[in-house]
């Protein structure tokens, strides 16, 4: 049985054509719009990518840690595109491109990387899901299809 660790609240009404959204503390406060909007609202595309993206970073870190790597400098530039999809659907595909300048050894920089992709919650929930993409230091991570 899992234990939970944190729980996270909001409420969100009208949706991404004309909706808000706000977290229960208040710290997240937000008009939603569609992709493509520029009246100063965001979109669940955009949360998504920051969400995905600050979660991964904090399991580069835990994986960086087991392998004895201290590292300060993680940077994600995120990129999440909602696709069309079969039967008149939606998909979603992520890509990362991840500096960990500390990390001068290509191999275990993607190491670390596909290790976070592992253990990462927003990558579990997605597997199998969500067309992923790794890059870092510029170079591709492969990744396993468990």
């Amino acid at each position: 049985m899992s234990k939970e660790i944190y729980r996270a609240q909001a409420r969100v009404v009208g949706g991404r054509e004309n909706g808000h959204g706000r977290t229960s503390d208040g710290a997240l406060d937000v008009q939603l719009r569609p992709p493509g909007n520029d009246e100063g609202a965001t979109n669940p595309e955009q949360l998504f990518a920051v969400g995905y993206a600050a979660c991964f970073e904090g399991a580069i870190r835990v994986c960086a840690r087991r392998q004895r790597f201290e590292i300060d400098d993680v940077t994600i530039d995120s990129s999440v595109a909602l696709l069309s999809a079969e039967q008149r659907s939606f998909a979603l595909a992520v890509e990362f491109d991840i500096a960990l300048p500390e990390i001068d050894d290509p191999a275990r920089a993607a190491e670390i990387v596909a290790a976070a992709h592992q253990i990462c919650p927003y990558s579990r929930a997605t597997r199998g899901n969500v067309e992923m993409s790794l890059r870092v230091n510029g170079q591709a991570v492969e990744l396993d299809a468990a």
